[in-house]
């Protein structure tokens, strides 16, 4: 994978575009100016690996909570904003990292500018965010419908209003709930601007519908060297959006922190309860910060043999199992103690 060099651009403690990694954003399902539930929500998140965290931002109650909810987390805050501009102003007077709008429905120019003077004041960054139910009626005229051109020129066309106004911290997202349609548009605009590309399949779905649309769909164009930030959109805990996106990144060797968990399907040489094992290794470590590289196999076939570069691992037997480290066994162990073994061992590493 090449990846395209975009502008880089700061939103908080957080750079996104050029060669920042890239970076995981969700979004809080809370009333914002519910300050307790929300912090309470993000430092979760935070736990989980989240990088940026968007809020909505519904009434000036929720703009003036975000100085205090700072006090609390570390990751940088995003406003989303829709429709009333002296929200976003608001928003920016309370220390909102950075804004996410749409251009076209904020009202006239007058207010957009007004907007984007603050923002330029305030060195904050604007996410320009188009989706496949924002089109003008006229570009979906021009272009048959919903498609990746009306799409990219309803983007371009807010982009061009910011750059007229002498403001360029942007970064852009075009998302829509068929894969195919996501990717084609991205694809799209990838080769007409240099801004940074937050990537997202929106209103994906459940988790299991969901993440296998999120996953073709960004990791389709993570793989064509395309994105900089990515949102997994789920109809679920967001604690679930961050724990998809870390595995996507992961899976395309575009992060090395956390876990990276080997399992075998299991076949009729299993003798032992692998699917629960590995579940409970999994949850056991899901918050863990360091790469690290565990195996649960069902035999010493796909044990330490196929799993050798694993850092620790467990080979299964019958009612007991190995446990290895870089394909050397290191000790047996009965079933029922495995779990806590397996742990003990990754203690000390």
């Amino acid at each position: 994978m090449i990846r395209k060099k975009t502008k880089k651009i700061k939103v908080g403690n957080v750079y996104v575009g050029g060669d920042a990694p890239i970076s995981i954003q969700s979004m809080t399902n809370t009333i914002t100016q519910d300050i307790e539930s929300t912090v309470k929500q993000m430092l979760e998140l935070e736990k989980y690996g989240c990088d940026i965290i968007r809020v909505a931002i519904n009434t000036d109650e929720d703009a003036k909570a975000i100085k205090e909810i700072k006090k609390q987390i570390k990751m940088p805050i995003i406003g989303d904003i829709q429709f009333d501009y002296r929200l976003a102003l608001s928003a920016v007077k309370y220390d909102i990292d950075g804004l996410r709008i749409n251009p076209g429905n904020i009202g006239n120019e007058e207010r957009v500018k007004e907007i984007v003077k603050a923002c330029n004041d305030a060195n904050i960054s604007i996410r320009v965010g188009v989706n496949s139910g924002s089109i003008k009626k006229e570009f979906l005229e021009k272009y048959n419908g919903v498609n990746e051109n009306s799409i990219v020129e309803s983007a371009l066309e807010q982009i061009k209003l910011l750059e007229s106004l002498n403001f360029n911290n942007i970064k852009i997202s075009l998302k829509a709930s068929s894969v195919p349609l996501t990717i084609e548009s991205y694809k799209k605009i990838s080769e007409l601007v240099d801004y940074p590309l937050h990537l997202g399949v929106t209103e994906a779905g459940t988790p299991w519908r969901g993440t296998i649309k999120s996953s073709i769909g960004i990791g389709t164009l993570l793989a064509m060297g395309i994105g900089d930030t990515i949102r997994v959109s789920l109809t679920s805990d967001p604690v679930e959006e961050v724990k998809v996106g870390k595995e996507i990144l992961k899976s395309l060797g575009l992060r090395k922190e956390g876990l990276t968990l080997i399992s075998c399907p299991t076949c009729g040489r299993t003798r032992i309860n692998l699917l629960k094992l590995a579940e409970e290794v999994e949850n056991a470590l899901e918050t863990i910060d360091k790469p690290l590289t565990v195996a649960i196999m069902g035999c010493v076939v796909n044990g330490p043999g196929e799993a050798k570069e694993a850092d620790i691992g467990i080979a299964g037997g019958i009612g007991e199992g190995l446990i290895f480290k870089k394909g050397k066994i290191i000790k047996k162990v009965k079933e029922e103690n495995l779990l806590e073994e397996l742990l003990n061992e990754i203690e000390k590493l």
